[in-house]
């Protein structure tokens, strides 16, 4: 997908992988992390405002750990949790998350930019009034995921499943969901405008359709 970055799947294939640096002790708000490797850590407290450039999360667990307003540029997480973490109003760009789980994330008001995931798990994330633009969820399954009142731009869900996804007051433009294995939409009729389906995904979400229109189909 163009303006979407190469997401390497190892981490001596990252081109800052020979500048890395372990990471030791708790994480501070508003510090600057560059070039750092954040290896089997547990990473909890508050990180308010942080700035991490050029870092890798490898094994990390993160529960509960406030991360609001931080900054992810060109991060790369692998192989992480991140569960009831709040990174609301963050700001990612040209990172990858790979291998991941986010459960219960809080990460309304976000901006991702050019951010790729791989092989994650998203359930009940909490992406209401976030802004993405040339985002990719590939082979993901994103579940109780709420995009209300969020911008989608140039997404798409190859190889992904959806479940019980939420759309309504979004606003799409060129967002691809004709790669998605299941389009689970717990508001179909609210926010697809603007999005690609396919045939085969139009007929799947017809009866949702028909009875938000109040149309009963009957046959004989």
């Amino acid at each position: 997908m163009p303006g979407v970055p190469a997401a390497p799947d190892e981490l001596d294939q990252l081109p800052y992988a020979h500048l890395l640096e372990p990471h030791t002790g708790p994480l501070r708000p508003d510090q600057r992390y560059d070039t750092v490797l954040f290896d089997g850590l547990a990473l909890t407290g508050p990180a308010a405002g942080a700035n991490f450039l050029e870092c890798a999360f490898t094994g990390v667990e993160c529960d509960g750990a406030k991360l609001r307003r931080t900054s992810f540029n060109e991060a790369w997480v692998h192989s992480s949790r991140l569960v009831a973490t709040d990174l609301a109003d963050s700001d990612w760009q040209d990172s990858a998350l790979l291998g991941t789980v986010l459960a219960g994330v809080a990460w309304y008001g976000a901006a991702l930019r050019r951010v790729v995931f791989r092989q994650c798990k998203l359930e009940a994330v909490n992406l209401r009034s976030a802004v993405l633009r040339d985002v990719v969820f590939e082979d993901c399954l994103l579940r109780d995921v709420d995009f209300g009142e969020a911008r989608l731009t140039d997404v798409a869900f190859p190889g992904s499943t959806l479940e019980e996804v939420r759309l309504g007051g979004a606003a799409l433009t060129r967002a691809d969901l004709r790669g998605a294995v299941r389009l689970g939409l717990a508001d179909v009729h609210l926010g697809l405008r603007g999005a690609l389906i396919s045939t085969h995904q139009l007929f799947d979400l017809a009866p949702q359709f028909a009875q938000a229109l109040g149309v009963v189909v009957k046959d004989g």
